[in-house]
């Protein structure tokens, strides 16, 4: 059954509870394999992420990172044996396009390894998600880009909703009748194994155009 956590941003690092989640769950620590969000770029290596997991005490013993540099055929072998697939935060768009370039939806889905992402990571493992002018993207007119589709839902991950909810219910309306849409900003995450879905933080579900402020979870259970 495969655990898939989506993520806001944090300031600092993971909140004790999720840190303690996150920590039980990855319980194979042998390769963390990072999806770039500007995989032109040999810059970006997840240092950010990676000084979470770190604080978190949740090490590996090999990192990678999937970028242009990589080889298709070594990405896909990566990620068949990675013990945790995180998708990077950054550019929703080039690591959208980049991720359906190299084919590796197939693989992602199919690996038994945890997957987290984080911001752009977290919306492109969703099942679709909208591109939108008015929520910071750079089209002249909203498009609907299709995720990795790890589970039945979109997500709306790093958006300062506390000055701009008016802007998530207008532009969302439509997809929240296609699908629920969760919402997130900082601090937060959502954690779905099967069909039992853990919340960490400040989360909203949007669907059928009403938005809903979901509990935080107190207690789960972990495979």
């Amino acid at each position: 059954m495969k655990t898939c956590y989506y993520l806001g941003w944090f300031n600092d690092f993971f909140p004790t509870h999720l840190a303690d989640a996150l920590s039980r769950d990855v319980t194979n620590r042998q390769s963390l394999v990072m999806i770039s969000s500007d995989p032109a770029s040999t810059a970006e290596n997840g240092v950010i992420e990676l000084s979470w997991l770190q604080e978190a005490g949740i090490l590996f013993n090999d990192y990678h990172v999937i970028n242009y540099e990589t080889d298709r055929t070594n990405a896909k072998h990566l990620l068949k044996v990675a013990s945790m697939i995180f998708l990077l935060g950054g550019d929703t768009v080039k690591q959208n396009q980049f991720i359906h370039e190299y084919d590796l939806i197939q693989s992602i889905q199919q690996s038994e390894a945890i997957v987290i992402g984080a911001s752009a990571g977290a919306i492109n493992m969703s099942l679709s998600w909208l591109c939108s002018p008015f929520m910071g993207y750079e089209v002249s007119t909203p498009t609907i880009f299709q995720g990795m589709a790890l589970n039945d839902f979109s997500v709306l991950s790093h958006f300062d909703l506390e000055h701009h909810m008016h802007i998530v219910k207008q532009e969302l309306a439509l997809l929240s009748e296609e699908l629920p849409i969760y919402l997130s900003n900082k601090d937060c995450a959502l954690r779905v194994q099967g069909d039992q879905v853990d919340i960490f933080g400040d989360v909203y579900l949007y669907a059928n155009r009403n938005i809903t402020k979901l509990p935080e979870t107190t207690s789960f259970h972990t495979d």
